[in-house]
């Protein structure tokens, strides 16, 4: 049985990019099926919880072998068990693992930079100077990014894997903007990621639970 942790509810602007997302569209990509453990913000603190994830964040993953947290590493882990997200071969499995720590480290916190600004801190005084800089390195990281890609329809490949899991989830983080719009092969690669059924059914499940649970 494998079982994920995961927010009842959260607010409408984190809603649809939560990370536990990553590892139920690993799961459905590879034909797991799992059991979501619910949590409310303060049974997150509590320490019974702290003992499988020590920060109380979501996601943690347990299976019959394994307790986990960090969904990056959670998907990884998921991807080595499975040939629909990470190929047998040393080669094609280097580069898999390569582009899916490029999403987390070279990618992600330019992402989350903006985010912070535009979410959490939006008409703070200090953000009028800091946030041109952010987006600034933000366009010309997406740059590179859209280099790398090139005419090709995923980043480690020929197909579809844990990579572009990690990738696109961290470029949905720009949802809120409009700059993906200026990056026409990401923002396509984007959308063949998220028209994926896969995906379609991981975000389903996560948003069920923000519906029922929504405060009244």
């Amino acid at each position: 049985m494998i079982e994920v942790s995961a927010f009842k509810w959260v607010p409408p602007f984190a809603q649809g990019v939560v990370r536990d997302l990553r590892v139920r569209w690993a799961l459905e990509e590879a034909g797991y099926g799992y059991d979501d453990r619910l949590l409310g913000f303060e049974d997150c603190a509590s320490s019974a919880y702290r003992a499988w994830q020590p920060f109380g964040q979501v996601p943690a993953f347990r299976d019959d072998r394994v307790e986990m947290f960090e969904s990056g590493a959670i998907v990884l882990y998921i991807a080595q068990k499975s040939d629909l997200l990470m190929p047998y071969d040393e080669a094609g499995r280097a580069m898999v693992m390569t582009w899916l720590f490029a999403a987390l480290n070279s990618v992600e916190p330019y992402v989350t930079d903006l985010a912070a600004i535009d979410l959490f801190h939006a008409g703070e005084a200090w953000t009028v100077e800091r946030r041109p800089q952010v987006e600034d390195a933000l366009r010309r990281r997406l740059g590179d990014l859209q280099t790398a890609l090139g005419d090709r329809q995923w980043f480690a490949g020929d197909q579809f894997s844990a990579a572009d899991i990690l990738m696109a989830t961290v470029l949905r983080g720009l949802r809120h903007t409009a700059i993906l719009a200026d990056y026409p092969a990401l923002s396509a690669y984007l959308e063949r990621c998220t028209a994926r059924p896969a995906f379609r059914r991981a975000l389903a499940e996560q948003m069920a639970p923000f519906k029922a649970n929504e405060p009244a």
